[in-house]
Parts: structure tokens; C-alpha cells; sequence
């Protein structure tokens, strides 16, 4: 079992920067890939960036690319996405999942484990 606590949210104008960061309990944190997927207001869970077991594997959105940096701290249990230069279309509901084989995916049903979500909003 895995719980996941997200932080690091906020309200920010366009072209600014926040962290987030997703916390993890439990001793078998390295052994999970790690998923950050979003919500926006009226419109489907989408996949952002996900990052294999120990770091060495990353994947993004195409929407996100170039601009979010997924990376992972396994002796803090811990994951982060770095948002750098965003948008309004950014503004969702952001969550942290956990999947227990390795390596990376994108599609949400094959995440065990999230989080409550922490809400980003990128003013005009």
C-alpha cells in the first residue's frame, strides 16, 4: 500500500514557475513508477509526465513538453514536477500516481495508487 500527499500548488501568472512535489509512504517507493496526471475544469484526467523507478526513464505530454520536469528523490520518497513558463490552459487539478511495475506509463487505469490533488491556477 502507497499514500500519496501532494504539495505545492498555488495561483501563479502565465510564464511563472511552481513545484510540485508528491510525497510517498512506505519502504518500497523506488520499486513504483511514477505518473503526475491532471484535471481541468470540464474536461478528462490527462496524462503529463511520468518517470520510471529510479529516475534513468522519463515521458511527457507533448502539450508539456519542453516546459515540465518530472524527477524523483527515492531516498525521500518523493516525486516532483518542475512548471516552468505556464500557460492558462495549465490550470487543473494536478495529481501524483504510483504504479507498481517499473516501468513507465500513460494511460491512468494502469496506476494503482493516487493522490488528492493539489490545484494549480495560471492567471491571463
Amino acid at each position: 500500500q502507497v499514500q500519496l500527499v501532494e504539495s505545492g500548488g498555488g495561483l501563479v501568472q502565465a510564464g511563472g514557475s511552481l513545484r510540485l512535489s508528491c510525497a510517498a509512504s512506505g519502504r518500497t517507493f523506488s520499486t513504483y513508477a511514477m505518473g503526475w496526471f491532471r484535471r481541468a475544469p470540464g474536461k478528462e484526467r490527462e496524462f503529463v509526465a511520468a518517470i520510471s523507478w529510479n529516475g534513468g526513464g522519463s515521458y511527457y505530454a507533448d502539450s508539456v513538453k519542453g516546459r515540465f520536469t518530472i524527477s524523483r528523490d527515492n531516498a525521500k520518497n518523493t516525486v516532483y514536477l518542475q512548471m516552468n513558463s505556464l500557460k492558462p490552459e495549465d490550470t487543473a487539478v494536478y495529481y501524483c500516481a504510483a504504479r507498481k511495475p517499473m516501468d513507465i506509463a500513460t494511460m491512468a487505469q494502469l496506476y494503482d495508487y493516487w493522490g488528492q490533488g493539489t490545484q494549480v491556477t495560471v492567471s491571463s
